[in-house]
């Protein structure tokens, strides 16, 4: 079976058609950020963990068009048939997402990437490597993942991939964390200037602002 190869990020937030409204945001700009950004409020007491089960998994990987509709409903049976397995690889998928964001945490703020966040990846990269193989695309030929569509973990394979071509390519520079006091989500930085500060304008962006104008409000009125 040959499985096509993505890497980057979809182009929408949305979900494809014919799946439920859209629960998670893949606004990071690339497939292995979004991975990590499945943990909301990382940086307060209380953090939300969008990824609580298996099926949770398999639904960002079906909006992230990882896989089709029917490709996840193979999954779903699957890990309804191995649960046992099926919540293992949930396991394997959050230690991995942990590794990615702690690696990419550091890259935005210029500090060294931990050795054990690079091993993890590492040995999830030795996993999925044997897997990929040069198959026919069209009139041509391109990249594509020749493991078993019935694998629970291949929702991991591109999102391991990516990580570790993002973490290599020049467009690391690019990777920043959210300035929000609790979100702390990774995003590519796409800017003229480079000067982007949060995930997302219109939420984090829009609240620190709020938060600012109030703190100098209060300042103004002698904190009264």
């Amino acid at each position: 079976m040959v499985i096509p190869v993505t890497n980057q990020a979809p182009r929408s937030r949305s979900a494809p058609t014919g799946t439920a409204a859209s629960a998670f945001d893949l606004s990071g700009g690339r497939l292995c950020l979004d991975f990590a950004n499945t943990l909301s409020k990382r940086l307060t007491s209380h953090p939300t963990e969008l990824l609580a089960s298996y099926g949770d998994l398999v639904a960002w990987s079906r909006q992230a068009r990882l896989v089709t509709a029917r490709e996840a409903g193979v999954l779903i049976r699957e890990a309804k048939r191995r649960p046992i397995d099926a919540a293992a690889v949930l396991e394997r998928g959050v230690a991995l997402r942990e590794a990615i964001y702690r690696i990419f945490s550091a890259v935005a703020d210029e500090r060294p990437a931990g050795g054990g966040d690079l091993a993890t990846l590492n040995a999830a990269l030795a996993e999925v490597l044997p897997l990929l193989g040069i198959v026919p695309k069209g009139d041509g030929f391109g990249w594509g993942w020749t493991g078993d569509e019935q694998r629970l973990d291949r929702i991991l394979w591109p999102v391991t991939r990516s990580a570790a071509e993002l973490l290599t390519s020049a467009e690391r520079a690019a990777v920043r964390e959210c300035d929000a006091q609790t979100c702390a989500w990774l995003f590519m930085d796409r800017s003229r200037n480079r000067s982007r500060r949060w995930c997302d304008m219109k939420g984090c962006g829009n609240r620190a602002k709020a938060r600012r104008h109030y703190e100098r409000k209060k300042r103004g009125h002698g904190g009264t």
